[in-house]
């Protein structure tokens, strides 16, 4: 699959290197979610959810290939689980179902577009697969419609926010110390500033 898809060991190493880190920080990540939930209720959760989608779109924006947002995510899973997340191997649902709403957008743009509005659409489209996971798995079915609709709002924004926007600011971070020269990041970077 690597082959067909044309990853290297590097790609390889870097999505592997990005996934703990994010493994690590999603495992961090429940108290923040418990806090929020125990304040806001319901909406906490989609508060504070796209966080859960930073490993893949930072890996893809590193990177751009086809695969590597569903596979940093399940990889960034994966981390959970060696680390003793409470959730278990269903992580690795959660996670396949937000690499793919990453995924797909990223090959609507044939994987050529890593702008910021596309990182932020990502972040969306992780969103949206989430919730329709949430809506049939967690009983969501019982809200009522205006709560629904308020709770997908706030977690497309949090997937923009969290996600996107963050998640480009991590890449820009690591390529800033010039750790990613050989890859497309580093290399766009590289251009900027000769053009500079």
């Amino acid at each position: 699959m690597t082959e067909k898809w044309g990853w290297t060991l590097k790609d390889i190493i870097v999505t592997c290197v990005l996934a703990v880190a994010f493994g690590a920080l999603y495992m961090g990540w429940v108290s923040v979610w418990a806090l929020a939930n125990g304040v806001f209720g319901p909406i906490g959760l989609d508060m504070v959810y796209g966080v859960w989608f930073m490993a893949s779109i930072t890996a893809a924006y590193i990177i751009r290939k086809p695969g590597i947002a569903f596979g940093a995510e399940m990889l960034a899973a994966l981390a959970e689980v060696l680390l003793g997340t409470p959730a278990g191997v269903s992580v690795f649902l959660g996670a396949g179902i937000q690499g793919i709403g990453c995924e797909l957008i990223f090959a609507a743009t044939r994987w050529k577009n890593y702008s910021t509005p596309v990182l932020m659409l990502a972040g969306m489209g992780a969103s949206v697969t989430s919730f329709i996971y949430n809506l049939v798995m967690f009983g969501y079915t019982k809200f009522p419609l205006s709560m629904l609709l308020l709770m997908l709002a706030i977690r497309l924004i949090s997937g923009a926010v969290f996600a996107g926007l963050c998640g480009k600011l991590i890449g820009d971070g690591l390529a800033a110390t010039g750790a990613l020269a050989s890859f497309p990041l580093g290399r766009e970077r590289a251009e900027k500033k000769v053009e500079v």
